[in-house]
């Protein structure tokens, strides 16, 4: 983009098969409004030769980012060994993009885009984070930082913090780079040392689907809305993702063409949750 910013996210075997949510997160670009553009800044960053493969295959910029002694191709269970180094080995990533000076947006590919996020972002903020759980005050650090969606902008003091961050898990051994953010957002090197202030998205705009039909219903039908939460969480629970890939065209395209007719601004994104 012209003001060198690039949207990353992450991928492995696990993610990348066919029909798996890697295609799913790609067809949310073609679908929403307005989307399709950010296709062209989107780089994939693959931790293992099949991941990079497959991203090949469906996506011009793709990226092998790989780890001498470990393999990151599986499915990384949620706080196994090889998750938290797979969240780490991220972390450490994101840093040196910044150091090259390029802005990002890092998005889990479990999002989906269904609107452009730039016009709910804050203008005064280095760093904001989506939330999993939010106040209503964007400053307020009680806020719960969710990483799967983050806005940082490349500048001395967001290059320290992801250096503080980064050497910060030493003393939180087995904890993922979520949870050690919620543990050092209050220290006050951060705010006084580095110069850095952590700012939190909106739930309103930047949150999961089944959180965020609690914040449309002055504008939207609920009724429609519950019956739409329901293709989402109903085929997750009972059939798995892969009812959701199968259906994921339709799904989308429903998705997208019902946040289209709403009022501007009620959801960007979606997150599946499965």
């Amino acid at each position: 983009m012209a003001n060198k910013t690039v949207i990353i996210t992450t991928l492995n075997e696990a993610w990348a098969a066919p029909n798996s949510i890697f295609d799913l997160f790609l067809e949310s670009f073609r679908v929403g409004r307005q989307t399709c553009r950010f296709l062209n800044h989107l780089l994939v960053v693959a931790l293992d030769q099949k991941a990079y493969d497959r991203c090949l295959s469906l996506h011009p910029h793709c990226y092998a980012l790989t780890t001498d002694g470990i393999d990151f191709s599986g499915e990384a269970l949620y706080m196994s060994t090889e998750y938290v180094k797979m969240m780490w080995r991220r972390i450490d990533f994101l840093r040196t993009v910044l150091k090259l000076g390029y802005n990002f947006i890092f998005t889990d590919a479990d999002i989906m885009w269904f609107r452009d996020p730039f016009p709910h972002f804050l203008v005064d903020a280095d760093f904001q984070i989506a939330s999993e759980f939010y106040s209503g005050n964007s400053s307020d650090l009680n806020n719960l930082p969710n990483g799967g969606f983050v806005y940082v902008k490349s500048s001395t003091q967001t290059i320290e913090f992801y250096k503080f961050w980064y050497t910060s898990r030493q003393k939180h051994p087995g904890l993922h780079d979520q949870d050690v953010l919620t543990k050092i957002k209050h220290d006050p090197y951060i705010t006084q040392n580095i110069g850095l202030h952590i700012k939190f998205l909106d739930t309103a705009y930047f949150g999961g689907f089944c959180v965020s039909i609690w914040f449309m219903e002055p504008v939207i039908n609920r009724n429609y809305a519950r019956g739409l939460e329901k293709v989402f969480v109903v085929a997750i629970e009972n059939k798995g993702i892969t009812a959701i890939i199968l259906d994921g065209s339709t799904t989308l395209r429903v998705a997208a063409s019902y946040i289209k007719r709403i009022s501007p601004g009620v959801i960007l994104l979606l997150t599946v949750e499965y």
